[in-house]
């Protein structure tokens, strides 16, 4: 098929691009240079002369609590802008397949964990990232009344757990948690430090998944989407704590130092583990452990991107 896919320069985008699977379809990934999401004129012209088979959306303003937290209208109004430009322009110029990428961060802070797809609007959300989420459910709903409206329409969603690996950011002000807790041990360890900080006591739990796992999931999709559900979770299905997650970089990184606790700062919601029975259903397991993926992480940091 001929696929667009947003988001190609992301880190989502760059592993599905380097996917074996990548190989069977021709893969548009054009820059937001060459395709601005947030111009919904130019995405109907780019959809109009390149008539695309399926369209794959990663594209987005992505972050960890402290980018969220800084700029959360940008999370919203651009996140929101693009989904919308794109979904409905893909419904004018009659794309029959649309996988719509979201995240589990939709669901509601309070609700009993593993979180299910159906809890989507069953409650408050998370304040840390709540633009985020309202912008990737108001595009998930669309996906929806566009299916109830035009059946033959495949607009269906993805929803992942944290994602980490390959091609992440590691800047503390946008990364997510495990490449900036890389970041930073990495940097206390050449620095000779004694101790490093973690926000809160470290007891909030955390699913996160390697992204090239997540690429693999695309394209067992990709061949089996009228099968998928209309929306999906995507991850390991157990988790860990942040102190975990410190623990296990430490041991890869080789840092023997001490972990001090800021009671001060905020830590999100307290557990995001996704209910992964559907995905069970649907017949795919993830294949990187944890351990594997925060080596093959730390890895990509030391060789590509501190010596880039």
């Amino acid at each position: 098929m001929n696929i667009l896919l947003t988001g190609g320069n992301g880190m989502v985008g760059k592993n599905i691009l380097e996917h074996a699977g990548a190989a069977s379809h021709a893969l548009l990934a054009p820059s937001s240079a060459e395709l601005n999401l947030l111009d919904g004129a130019a995405v109907a012209a780019w959809l109009a002369a390149h008539r695309p088979d399926m369209v794959i959306h990663c594209a987005g303003v992505v972050g960890g609590i402290q980018a969220n937290m800084a700029e959360p209208v940008r999370f919203l109004v651009d996140n929101m802008q693009m989904g919308l430009n794109l979904i409905t322009a893909a419904r004018a110029a009659g794309v029959g397949r649309l996988m719509n990428l979201s995240s589990s961060c939709m669901y509601p802070r309070a609700a009993a964990n593993p979180l299910a797809e159906e809890l989507i609007l069953a409650g408050e959300l998370e304040p840390t990232n709540e633009g985020y989420a309202l912008a990737k459910i108001a595009s998930t709903r669309l996906c929806e009344y566009i299916r109830k409206e035009e059946p033959a329409l495949l607009y269906k969603t993805v929803i992942p757990c944290n994602i980490y690996g390959r091609h992440d950011k590691f800047d503390p002000k946008h990364s997510h948690m495990i490449p900036a807790v890389i970041k930073k041990i990495v940097d206390a360890k050449l620095a000779g430090r004694a101790a490093i900080d973690i926000w809160g006591d470290g007891t909030a739990r955390r699913e996160f998944m390697y992204a090239g796992d997540l690429a693999d999931f695309v394209f067992y999709a990709i061949d089996r989407f009228e099968a998928m559900p209309q929306n999906i979770n995507v991850g390991l299905g157990h988790d860990y704590t942040i102190n975990e997650y410190y623990a296990a970089v430490a041991r890869t990184v080789g840092f023997d130092g001490a972990f001090e606790h800021d009671l001060s700062k905020p830590v999100g919601m307290k557990q995001k583990l996704i209910d992964d029975r559907k995905l069970a259903a649907f017949g795919w397991k993830y294949a990187t452990s944890i351990a594997d993926g925060i080596q093959q992480t730390y890895d990509y940091y030391m060789n590509e991107v501190r010596r880039g």
